[in-house]
């Protein structure tokens, strides 16, 4: 019986946008916004894309309406990211090592952070910080097995 196989490799491709603040903390935030904002309003796009092409036409109110959720999408999601890249980097910083606590950490703060500016009460605030600092965990463990 003959036998075969196959080898290969799956690898994500690279987008480095490099802005120089002058500063570190800085630096990191400002790119985590601008690579998760486009990220947001990529997502954005196609959803009102493939909304627009399943109604059959396309106005200039659907257009306006794309337009504004592209730009509200980008700048929350962007935000986020930068809260959270911020956080990490600081917790870095001021515990002197870099591993998955600081993911936990920064997950944790900006969770709760999102959701107290959304007038959250104390237990969402609670549920919303655990949320973020199991996600920035997972996400940490997961890069590392990769």
């Amino acid at each position: 019986m003959a036998s075969g196989s196959v080898s290969g490799s799956l690898s994500s491709p690279k987008v480095e946008v490099i802005i120089d603040t002058g500063n570190p903390f800085l630096n990191l935030t400002v790119d985590g916004f601008l690579k998760i904002g486009a990220v947001a309003v990529t997502r954005s796009v196609a959803e009102d894309t493939y909304n627009i092409l399943r109604k059959g036409s396309v106005s200039s109110n659907d257009f306006e309406k794309t337009l504004k959720k592209m730009c509200k999408e980008g700048a929350y999601w962007g935000a986020i990211a930068g809260v959270y890249v911020g956080m990490e980097y600081g917790s870095e910083r001021i515990l002197g090592t870099r591993d998955w606590k600081n993911a936990t950490l920064g997950g944790a703060l900006t969770g709760a952070l999102a959701s107290a500016v959304s007038n959250n009460k104390a237990d969402k605030i609670a549920i919303d910080a655990i949320t973020g600092a199991a996600i920035a965990t997972a996400a940490e463990f997961i890069n590392y097995l990769t």
